[in-house]
């Protein structure tokens, strides 16, 4: 399993059946590969569709139905197709459960960067502060470091997309919870020690001595890339509850 199957297949165990969830471009669509085929789930598309399901087989790709970034999807029964209005409109009312959404920096306030580099081209903002605005609860979930250097710093020195602080991080080292006390580490990736996590952030860390290992529980035959696949399952352990922590600065 690469660094990307790992941060797809953490969050995915934060979907709760009978939700509303809209999924980012890149890797957060790699989500929905990881939930069984039954989960009762509703994926959400900026572009007008309710009801997205796993990437289909190669060859059985439908060019009228895909998702914001323009990548071929599937559809459960019931989905629907809807305008741009009326799918901006459930972002923006506060109708989405979860958005989950890659992030370029995310600062020791919690604060998302994910929307523009300055001097590169980009298309636009899409729905990105809608849904961080709107969404009531945000996941973020990115690889911990670009190129070697801390996508988790102590302020952003790219354009935040909201004021808003995220409720999760989700990379391949850990499980991170902005709190009002700063970020808390919950859980650490497998086979990952605590001390390579704080030498891969910039921000300062909250943790236990040693966090237990990332849940990746086993949810039985998992759906990817519209082909089922069997998943091993991690001995890993529950999350951190209350306990006695300490700060680490670097």
């Amino acid at each position: 399993m690469d660094a990307k199957q790992i941060i797809a297949r953490r969050v995915a165990a934060e979907v709760k059946p009978e939700t509303l969830v809209n999924l980012g471009i890149g890797l957060p669509s790699m989500v929905a590969n990881f939930l069984p085929e039954k989960a009762h789930v509703f994926f959400q598309a900026e572009n007008g569709v309710v009801g997205l399901g796993a990437r289909p087989p190669e060859g059985m790709e439908d060019p009228n139905l895909t998702d914001a970034g323009g990548g071929f999807v599937t559809a459960v029964p019931g989905a629907a197709s809807i305008d741009s209005a009326v799918s901006f409109g459930l972002i923006r009312g506060g109708h989405l459960d979860m958005t989950v959404l890659g992030g370029l920096q995310v600062d020791a306030k919690g604060r998302l960067a994910n929307w523009i580099i300055p001097g590169k081209m980009a298309p636009g903002m899409g729905g990105a502060m809608d849904l961080v605005t709107g969404a009531r609860r945000v996941i973020v979930a990115m690889l911990h470091t670009q190129k070697g250097m801390p996508k988790i710093v102590p302020e952003c020195t790219l354009p935040v997309t909201a004021q808003r602080r995220v409720d999760l991080i989700v990379t391949e080292l850990a499980v991170i919870e902005p709190t009002d006390a700063g970020l808390v580490v919950r859980e650490r990736g497998p086979d990952v020690k605590l001390e390579d996590i704080i030498n891969a952030t910039a921000a300062p860390l909250i943790a236990q001595q040693e966090p237990p290992e990332m849940r990746l529980p086993d949810l039985g035959l998992r759906t990817e890339r519209g082909v089922q696949v069997n998943i091993e399952v991690s001995n890993g352990g529950a999350g951190v509850e209350a306990g006695v922590c300490h700060a680490i600065n670097r």
